[in-house]
């Protein structure tokens, strides 16, 4: 089974954060093609290195059988761990990343 480092270095963190610019780019255009007014979402968009977690984090759920993710708060830390392994200078991200899912699971 290949480990979760060589997936989630599949490519350079510059491509990762091109990447992710391309698909905000396609939201935010796809959004204001449906008439919605930029001050009403852009603050609900990820960053650019919130939307390369994410998609790390998406490409983790693939090499595991395509589990979706969610309710497994243990997991999910494991696997934004692992991408701060790879990826150090996602550290703040993920940090911030974690804190909010904290709040989310002690709200619940």
């Amino acid at each position: 089974m290949t480990s979760n480092t060589e997936i989630l270095r599949r490519a350079s963190l510059e491509g990762l954060r091109a990447e992710a610019q391309d698909e905000l780019g396609s939201v935010v255009s796809e959004r204001l093609m449906g008439g919605e007014d930029p001050w009403a979402f852009m603050d609900a968009l990820p960053t650019i290195d919130e939307l390369v977690v994410l998609l790390l984090r998406a490409d983790l759920f693939d090499a595991e059988g395509g589990r979706k993710p969610g309710s497994d708060y243990a997991r999910d830390r494991r696997m934004l761990g692992d991408i701060g392994e790879a990826y150090p200078a996602l550290g703040a991200t993920i940090d911030g990343m974690l804190q909010r899912l904290d709040r989310l699971r002690w709200s619940s």
